[in-house]
């Protein structure tokens, strides 16, 4: 039985998503639906889509800098762009960002189609030909963080996470240094399995400044913002490097 194809929409007008949902899951293709780019990084960075059609404009991000994060966190995803601006200049920089297709608004359904096919058969292409390296993210200055293999390095030296503390890493370092608050971390790692205010989310964060953090008690890399969540320290570079 062939594996369908999985496509992420990051769409803020949730009934301009939904139409487009039900589109694509009547062609056979799994839609995954989010409303911010943090929230679509976020869930893109532990479990990569096919495909990504995001919105140029955005609540909390625009769509360039989220290309350009979604390169850092899964580069070889393609990413098509929708937007109401035919400008070219918005194409041009669209596309100097790392977006693969730029498609204006309105455009019809066959289009739309089309140009998903033609860039995931792109993309199967370029997955039989090579093998990319894997993409380090660096927490910190003494943290490194491997997607593709599922590992993480304090020091050089491997450190043992389990799937859920991994994929809870991968969440934080991909909105990077934004806040996740509990419900939103709740949706990208567990699927909405758990309730929003469940301490599982505060359990891991333990287990996880346990295992990396110098200090578990006074934490340097994982850090929680009071009444909203936890962010995580990206790389210093210096004393003098900004946080």
């Amino acid at each position: 039985m062939v594996k369908p194809f999985v496509i992420q929409i990051i769409e803020d007008r949730a009934e301009f998503a939904a139409g487009i949902k039900a589109v694509l899951e009547l062609e056979g293709y799994i839609v995954h639906v989010h409303g911010t780019a943090t929230q679509g990084i976020a869930f893109a960075s532990v479990t990569p889509p096919d495909l990504v059609i995001l919105d140029l404009i955005l609540p909390d991000m625009h769509g360039t800098e989220a290309v350009q994060t979604l390169r850092t966190v899964a580069p070889r995803i393609p990413v098509m762009i929708l937007s109401a601006c035919a400008d070219e200049v918005d194409k041009i920089v669209s596309f100097q960002a790392g977006a693969d297709d730029y498609v204006t608004k309105p455009f019809s359904l066959m289009e739309l189609l089309a140009r998903i096919g033609a860039l995931l058969r792109r993309r199967a292409t370029a997955s039989d030909a090579t093998a990319a390296p894997g993409a380090r993210l660096r927490v910190g200055s003494r943290v490194e963080l491997d997607l593709r293999q599922h590992a993480v390095y304090k020091d050089g030296r491997a450190v043992h996470l389990t799937p859920k503390e991994f994929d809870l890493l991968a969440a934080l370092v991909a909105a990077r240094g934004a806040v996740l608050s509990r419900r939103q971390i709740v949706e990208v790692v567990w699927r909405r399995q758990l309730a929003a205010k469940s301490r599982t989310v505060d359990a891991h964060i333990f287990e996880l400044r346990q295992k990396l953090e110098d200090d578990p008690s006074h934490p340097t890399l994982i850090i929680t913002v009071h009444d909203r969540g936890f962010r995580v320290i990206l790389e210093q570079k210096g004393p003098g490097a900004r946080r």
